[in-house]
């Protein structure tokens, strides 16, 4: 124990703004009554979810306030001397929210529950300074968890685009190597087919043939018949001693030729000169299907930036004239990742809905809030339905999970501050909050739910145009 702690308790204990109204003989009381602890560097006081059984007064040292976020620790702030900590789990007595560990070699006062009761009891002023302390902390706590939450969306935005840019990358790299091959390959069919002397008729054969070729686009059927179809192309190619008949079945097959279109070719050209024709057209296909892959990847790398683009709203002033069905579609596509493996979605938008006057990326934040919610919900494997109508003067936007519906228990709390479900240090519990309060006190709307086995359903309404209290303005800075 210090000098200081030892010639000095009453005062330290009226550093602390809730007892600095005590009597002497009440900081006495409540110093006798409380038990010294030292805390070296590094030394763990209190674990988030352990019991909130007691109040902590530092007399002397710093100590950081953590709160475990999946794998991520958040630091929320440092406390020194005169401070308190775990009023808020002592109050409410429910498990802690955060963690406190020891920066500096620290002194602290415990304080019991039942004591601090009857400190509350006798000097009821001592209450409202204490509410106003928690509120002010509960104010701060919120406002960095809810930055540390906006950057972790950040980094789960950064992952799922990587994830969801890779395959459309990976083909157009895949295709591309392939792509200068069958270039070759195809200029090597072309020259060895010039040197033919044809006949006009298979001249004109073979320039409606290369027509027909440069306005086919691929086709799509089923595996099966695909499979069939390249089975029986290569058995006609191996007949005519097609090199390689294998590589350009599939190609064939995709732009709809069949073994029956070959046996046409037959009558058009001679028996030496089929085999090099059908080379230079499989040669060709390849290439084009190639091609097309190609295209394909790139217009998939193009939905995905402008999705993006729209779900963040770049560039662009806060308040938007939102396309809620743009809106939730970027939602989805943001979180493809997640859903893709096994969730099913069905979107049931109704034709010619309005635009909503609104904080654009607020809402996003309430979709990907809620879909992601949702998904966990269902362990990834589900299915998940989004849909948007009009009422009136409002716009209904309805978000539903088959996964095992919320508890009556649960369904009382879900809108709390840091009230979560999750296991202990997985999320920080602020998602259905802040979506709480973008829908409620942003955009004066209303947000509920109904919940049982195998259906949840949140339902957000928002007003057609943002609802302005009398002389109010509206924040188009953000």
């Amino acid at each position: 124990m210090t000098a200081e702690v030892a010639d000095r308790p009453v005062d330290l204990i009226r550093q602390v703004p809730i007892f600095s109204e005590l009597s002497d003989a009440e900081a006495e009381e409540l110093w006798h009554s409380g038990r010294r602890l030292l805390a070296a560097p590094g030394e763990l006081i209190i674990r988030e979810g352990a019991p909130g059984d007691t109040l902590f007064i530092i007399l002397s040292g710093l100590l950081e306030v953590t709160k475990h976020d999946d794998d991520r620790e958040i630091t929320l702030a440092t406390r020194g001397a005169g401070d308190v900590l775990g009023e808020m789990s002592l109050l409410e007595r429910t498990p802690r929210t955060a963690s406190v560990r020891a920066s500096q070699p620290s002194e602290l006062l415990v304080i019991g529950q039942e004591e601090f009761r009857q400190l509350l009891a006798k000097r009821p002023e001592a209450a409202a300074t204490l509410l106003r302390t928690v509120m002010a902390r509960l104010r701060s706590t919120e406002a960095s968890l809810v930055q540390s939450d906006k950057l972790a969306a950040l980094g789960t935005l950064a992952a799922g685009l990587a994830h969801e840019l890779n395959n459309p990358a990976a083909a157009i790299q895949r295709s591309t190597g392939y792509l200068g091959e069958a270039f070759e390959a195809w200029r090597r069919r072309t020259v060895e087919l010039s040197m033919l002397r044809m006949s006009d008729g298979e001249r004109q054969g073979l320039a409606e043939l290369e027509k027909a070729i440069a306005g086919c686009r691929a086709t799509r059927c089923s595996d099966v018949e695909a499979r069939r179809q390249e089975a029986r192309l290569i058995t006609k190619l191996e007949a005519v001693d097609v090199e390689d008949p294998w590589d350009i079945a599939p190609a064939m097959a995709v732009y709809g030729w069949t073994a029956e279109k070959l046996d046409q070719l037959a009558t058009t050209f001679d028996g030496p000169h089929l085999k090099p024709v059908l080379q230079w057209m499989g040669a060709g296909l390849m290439a084009q299907q190639l091609m097309e892959e190609i295209e394909a990847a790139s217009v998939a790398i193009s939905n995905i930036v402008r999705s993006v683009k729209s779900y963040a709203y770049l560039d662009q002033a806060p308040v938007q004239d939102v396309d809620l069905a743009m809106s939730l579609d970027d939602t989805l596509m943001i979180l493809n990742h997640k859903i893709k493996q096994g969730v099913a979605v069905t979107r049931m938008y109704e034709p010619a809905l309005p635009r909503v006057e609104a904080y654009a990326g607020e809402l996003n934040q309430v979709w990907t809030n809620l879909i992601d919610n949702a998904v966990q919900a269902m362990n990834g494997q589900g299915r998940l339905e989004v849909g948007a109508r009009r009422i009136g003067d409002e716009v209904e936007v309805m978000i539903a999970d088959s996964g095992p519906g919320i508890p009556d228990e649960i369904g009382q709390r879900i809108f709390e501050p840091f009230f979560t479900t999750k296991a202990q240090g997985v999320g920080t519990g602020l998602g259905l909050h802040i979506a709480h309060n973008i829908v409620v006190n942003r955009h004066r709307g209303r947000i509920g739910f109904t919940s049982q086995p195998g259906r949840t359903e949140f339902r957000i309404v928002l007003p057609l145009r943002l609802k302005r209290a009398e002389g109010e303005v509206v924040d188009d800075a953000g």
